[in-house]
């Protein structure tokens, strides 16, 4: 009797274990947000990304800006982020220390290609040092939206910028307008081979050709958007051009390299600067009157547009192929008006 109560007792024990087992294995499994580390090491290289991402996670869209610490960037950066936080995706966000960084540029896009994103979102430093790589990233299904100066248009399925032709364009109203419809101009570039560069400069001359024939357009010189060398060209160009009464700058570097140059040459007050983007050292000079004005763009509202872009992309929405998100011109008159002073970065 003692044995078989022993074996009944040893049989109820048994059986109670494999009910335990098996509430268990019915338990829905917790699962931590997955990281884009996590994401890149389990999932193969040719991965066709434009899949849903699997319950509990968070798609990936990797953005490449053409720079990363000026302030222009992390404004990019916040309406990215904010973006991101909305519509339920997870994003990185970098770009080399010097917006001339092409081969830096290339490495960080192939890293985060690496990371099987379900998009990409790029401005591009040199649109032919990426274009073979995104086409093929857009064989295996990853949707490319280029953003600021963008990348190519075979390689992109939208862009998300400032439409540079017309900033350079409102720029020039205002140029002539400063000089009353007539007198000489001076040109300070950043680039010639980022695309909204050229077309800031391209914009700003086809107008100042199409509408104002007494103004007259002498020099045209690139500083690559750094403060000393900016500078240098700025007084390079005086010391040839002494006429000169404006002189139109493309970018923040240009800008305020161009007021430096011309405040050691002591032409402030001879010569109108018009400039483009802003700073706290631009800010500063249009308040005092030393510069006349510029164009800011709305940087904030490019970065949640371009995560927005990317996100009905990969849901399969139809999108237009060029999102303007707009330009205005600010100068002392404007700068505190609560639509123009949000967008007017440090």
């Amino acid at each position: 009797m003692k044995k078989l109560l022993a074996v009944l007792l040893t049989l109820t024990m048994v059986a109670g274990a494999a009910v335990g087992c098996g509430s268990k294995s019915e338990e829905p499994a917790k699962s931590e947000p997955a990281q884009n580390e996590d994401a890149s090491a389990q999932a193969p290289a040719d991965a066709d990304t434009s899949a849903p991402a699997a319950d509990g996670e968070e798609p990936y869209i990797a953005m490449i800006a053409l720079g990363f610490s000026h302030q222009f960037w992390q404004a990019v950066k916040s309406g990215a982020d904010q973006a991101a936080a909305d519509l339920g995706v997870k994003i990185t966000f970098e770009g080399p220390e010097q917006e001339t960084m092409v081969d830096k540029q290339v490495d960080m896009l192939k890293t985060a290609l690496g990371n099987n994103p379900s998009a990409v979102c790029m401005a591009a430093i040199d649109n032919e040092a990426v274009a073979g790589i995104l086409q093929e990233a857009k064989g295996k299904g990853i949707k490319v939206v280029g953003f600021d100066a963008g990348v190519g248009e075979a390689e992109s399925e939208a862009k998300c910028s400032t439409d540079s032709l017309a900033a350079g364009a409102l720029a020039a109203e205002h140029a002539a307008e400063l000089l009353g419809g007539k007198g000489k101009i001076g040109i300070v570039g950043h680039s010639q081979t980022v695309v909204d560069a050229v077309e800031r400069v391209v914009g700003f001359k086809d107008k100042i050709a199409a509408d104002y024939p007494d103004i007259e357009i002498v020099d045209e010189q690139y500083g690559e958007g750094d403060h000393l060398k900016s500078a240098e060209v700025a007084k390079s160009m005086m010391q040839a051009n002494p006429d000169i009464q404006l002189i139109y700058t493309s970018n923040e570097g240009a800008c305020v390299g161009a007021y430096n140059g011309l405040k050691e040459a002591n032409k402030l007050k001879d010569v109108k600067l018009v400039g483009f983007d802003s700073s706290a050292a631009m800010k500063e000079a249009i308040k005092s009157g030393e510069i006349a004005g510029a164009i800011t763009q709305d940087p904030v509202g490019m970065g949640y547009k371009t995560i927005e872009t990317a996100v009905k992309l990969m849901n399969g929405e139809s999108v237009e192929s060029f999102i303007d998100t707009g330009c205005y011109w600010y100068d002392a008159s404007n700068m505190d008006d609560p639509k123009i002073a949000p967008l007017l970065y440090d």
